[in-house]
């Protein structure tokens, strides 16, 4: 008997790891990918001797990376190293007021003690409290397929629901943060990691502040050869395992007879397959991949995540008050995230995040140099006319780093790149440059992103960002081990 085939459209993280999974189940897996190369947003710019992880710069929850290799009875160390930080970030506001946020929880809220004059149990509170909401609920609403009857007869479930109250459904994530941390400035430290799935914290629910588990409880990871050594060496895995990998493919159609994917249609011709896995944005899948099919409009009609405008920035010096990762705040976040998703424009006093990996990875940069990636929160493409906006920005960015880090950074830039939120609609299939799909400001937002199957057409997966459980590295392999499990065996 022929072994069954499986299609995946896209090799972003989670269509790799999907072909990976579905190799291992017993599939002949083939990859299409429109781009002549595979990641997705995980890749990386080159320019001159500067080199850039171009798109996710914070690496948590390791072991969904190494699960694969460990599946495939291979030792993650031999394909992919990484260590644990000694540091988050550090955060930087117009008053001179530096916090660092040690990996070392005693040790971060120490600092905070110091800085801020709050007393440091206030931060070991607040990381309990995402830790107990991450044990309690978020095991099982992330790593179940949340439209199968039996994730929810489930014991963990059970226990989940009888604790609502103590999740904070009904507050949002800044009431919730403001009814812990009793300061300003450590309010907005916890508020931002409502951006780490493109929301809005005065609206997004309390439940979001699980993010901060993930980062200070488990702690923060550094791949040694930089964010695209994950693209690179789950590809060069999947290779291993037998998976065919097909660039500059663009897929046309999903094919569907009597309610069945069963191929899709790429400019080469009529591709056949037993499952069809797409990793593309989910919305562009129903409008372009689909044209024939009912899409599922309350769904793709949900506001969309928050999209970015990103800078690529080789610097002639060396800053020893910057880590690896860097914020500087704006002076008003609730004006801030109201600018950002009423869509018109990026905000007019952005909070800026710079990543500098050369310090670790000396290759990345010359000696006495940096390679600064820097990143403001922008709304999602429309009609934005983003030549006229890049200048914009770029001043309001010279500004405030120059304000606070007392320097003129714009004649120490020696290389330049840019990208914005066109750029990753064009390169990614995002709708808009949505990094995350759909926003989770509202608290049913996490029960209204599209599941991993289509209920309606059989042999028909989806994986990604854009579905569940939602945007950045660690939920999207979660979403392809969601499809791996769900799907049939061949």
């Amino acid at each position: 008997m022929p072994q069954k085939k499986a299609l995946i459209i896209g090799s972003g993280v989670a269509g790799i790891a999907s072909a990976i999974r579905l190799q291992l189940k017993g599939y002949q897996v083939s990859v299409l990918e429109a781009n002549s190369y595979p990641g997705g947003k995980l890749t990386e710019v080159r320019q001159g001797a500067y080199r850039f992880d171009a798109g996710p710069s914070l690496f948590t929850m390791p072991q969904y990376v190494d699960e694969l290799f460990e599946l495939a009875g291979k030792n993650p160390r031999s394909y992919f190293n990484y260590k644990r930080t000694d540091e988050s970030c550090r955060y930087f506001w117009d008053d001179k007021t530096r916090i660092i946020a040690w990996d070392d929880i005693e040790k971060f809220g120490q600092e905070v003690e110091y800085k801020i004059g709050v007393d440091k149990n206030v931060v070991v509170k607040r990381l309990q409290s995402s830790a107990f909401m991450y044990e309690t609920a978020g095991r099982t609403f992330l790593e179940k397929p949340l439209n199968r009857l039996k994730t929810w007869l489930t014991k963990d479930v059970v226990r989940a629901i009888l604790r609502l109250h103590k999740l904070s459904l009904f507050s949002s994530m800044h009431e919730d943060n403001s009814r812990i941390l009793q300061h300003s400035k450590l309010v907005q430290l916890f508020d931002r990691y409502a951006t780490y799935n493109g929301s809005d914290p005065y609206r997004a629910p309390g439940i979001l502040n699980i993010i901060p588990h993930l980062e200070h409880n488990i702690g923060t990871f550094l791949p040694e050869k930089g964010m695209h050594q994950i693209t690179l060496s789950l590809v060069a895995l999947a290779r291993e395992l037998g998976v065919e990998f097909n660039f500059n493919q663009q897929v046309e159609e999903i094919l569907v007879r009597n309610k069945k994917a069963y191929g899709v249609v790429t400019h080469k011709g009529i591709i056949e397959a037993d499952l069809v896995v797409s990793n593309m944005d989910v919305t562009p899948t129903y409008r372009k991949l689909l044209p024939n099919e009912k899409p599922p409009e309350r769904t793709l009609s949900q506001e969309r995540s928050s999209s970015a405008l990103i800078f690529y920035w080789g610097v002639k010096s060396t800053f020893s008050e910057l880590g690896p990762h860097n914020i500087f705040f704006s002076e008003d976040y609730k004006k801030e995230f109201e600018e950002l998703f009423s869509g018109l424009t990026p905000p007019t006093d952005p909070t800026i995040y710079v990543h500098i990996t050369s310090r670790d990875i000396p290759g990345d940069a010359p000696q006495g140099c940096e390679n600064w990636f820097v990143m403001i929160n922008a709304p999602a493409h429309k009609d934005h006319n983003w030549e006229e906006l890049i200048p914009l920005y770029r001043k309001k960015i010279f500004e405030k780093i120059n304000r606070i880090l007392n320097t003129n950074l714009e004649v120490l830039i020696e290389n330049e790149g840019t990208l914005t939120p066109q750029d990753i609609q064009i390169k990614t299939s995002s709708l808009g440059g949505s990094l995350y799909g759909t926003s989770s400001n509202s608290r049913f937002a996490a029960f209204l992103r599209h599941a991993n199957n289509s209920s309606k057409i059989k042999d028909l997966y989806f994986c990604g960002g854009s579905v569940h459980p939602g945007g950045g590295i660690p939920l999207c392999l979660l979403s392809a081990k969601i499809v791996s499990e769900i799907c049939p065996k061949p």
